[in-house]
Formats: structure tokens, sequence, C-alpha cells
């Protein structure tokens, strides 16, 4: 069944990131030693939806569909496949905006700014604990449903700069400046390779991972 909304997440109960990681529900029914879900139950938001590891793929959706531990959609079972054929060992599927809506239709109009401060709180949680952090770009083209987007994004970029994080995107060259979304990657049908020609290919790496602000600011590069 889609998400949709049951009110603005103005109107809606948020627990902060540090209290959704810490709460621990009785009728989780996942392995938390395999699982990341915080928080760990479903709600009208989620912060992080992934699994544990050393060197994780930190994929960047819009926003959160009705995916949980077991129980993945093809976006997040695409993100899986992509990450450990890439040489990575988990996956992490982050959000722009973390209020669950199938269609992005659906979310906000206004961005809700509380929910975006834990957001970013939760990123900063996921890049400490990344020994060498990977930021997808992946997106695509929904990232225009509302105008706060694009400025959430560039909050995220500047939080990934304090880790050294490198933002990477999906796509053949000759449409290397926009951001794939994983349903549009096919396998085997990219190799990586980077957008400057400097950058070195990652390791057991097959799918075409562009380093992402090659040149220009970045706004430009979030919204060209």
């Amino acid at each position: 069944m889609p998400h949709i909304p049951s009110a603005p997440i103005s109107e809606t109960e948020v627990l902060s990131f540090a209290d959704a990681l810490s709460t621990v529900s009785p009728d989780a029914s996942y392995d938390r030693e395999q699982w990341l879900y915080v928080p760990d139950h479903y709600s009208e938001y989620r912060y992080i939806l992934g699994t544990r590891g050393k060197k994780p793929l930190v994929t960047l959706g819009v926003n959160p569909s009705t995916a949980a531990p077991g129980a993945l959609d093809n976006t997040l079972k695409s993100v899986q496949r992509i990450a450990l054929g890439n040489g990575f060992d988990s996956f992490i599927m982050f959000n722009v905006y973390a209020q669950r809506a199938t269609s992005p239709d659906d979310m906000d109009r206004e961005v809700n700014l509380r929910l975006h401060a834990e957001n970013l709180k939760a990123l900063r949680w996921v890049l400490e604990r990344s020994e060498t952090p990977v930021l997808w770009a992946a997106w695509g083209a929904v990232i225009e449903k509302r105008a706060y987007l694009p400025r959430c994004v560039a909050d995220m970029v500047a939080v990934g700069e304090e880790y050294g994080a490198v933002w990477m995107q999906a796509a053949p060259p000759a449409v290397s400046q926009k951001r794939f979304a994983p349903l549009s990657l096919r396998r085997g049908s990219l190799s990586f390779d980077a957008v400057n020609r400097t950058a070195r290919r990652p390791a057991g790496c097959r799918f075409s991972f562009y380093r992402f602000f090659a040149g220009g600011s970045v706004l430009q590069a979030l919204t060209s």
C-alpha cells in the first residue's frame, strides 16, 4: 500500500534523532545486529534505513516511502544491489526530506525546519561512523517537486564537507549532469569514472559514479 501522509509534519509528533535512536519499541521484530532503522518502528517519517557495515554506500533519495527492514521496496532493493556489487559492504538509505510519502506530490508544501534539523543530525551520526564516507546523490528529477529541497541538499553538502565525504552521481558520460535515481539504473549498464577525470575509480566498482562537485559552486551543481 502506498503511504499518504496523515497530516503535515507540523501536526505530527516527531521524535528528535537522539530520542528516535535510543527508543526501543517492544514490537520491533527485525535483527538489530544487521539493520539500522531510525525510528525503529513505522511512522510518518524515517531518518535512516540500511544495513550495518564499515564501508556503507550512503544513498540520498528525496523522501522515504514504505520500506522497512526485511521489507525493502524496489528502490531500496536497487540501492542494496548496487552497493554490494560495487565494493561496499553495506548501504544506508538517507533522504533529503525525512517525511514518508510514496508520491512526492504528497510531501509538505513548506519545509518543517525541525524535521530538517534532526535529519541533519542523523546524517552527521552516519558520517561519523563511516571510515571513508561516500554519498550517492540519487534523487533524480523529483528534487524539483518542492522549492525547499535544493536548500536542504545544500545544508547536507555542508555537513558532508565537515567529514570529508565524497559525493558521487551515477550517469553515463553524455548525461553526467543528471542525478539518476536507483530504479533508473540497470545491472552492469555503467562503469565507474569521475567527472573531472582526476579521481580514482573505487576498487571493485562497476557503475559509473562521478565525483559530484567538479567545478562551479555547490548550489549550481545541485540545481543545474
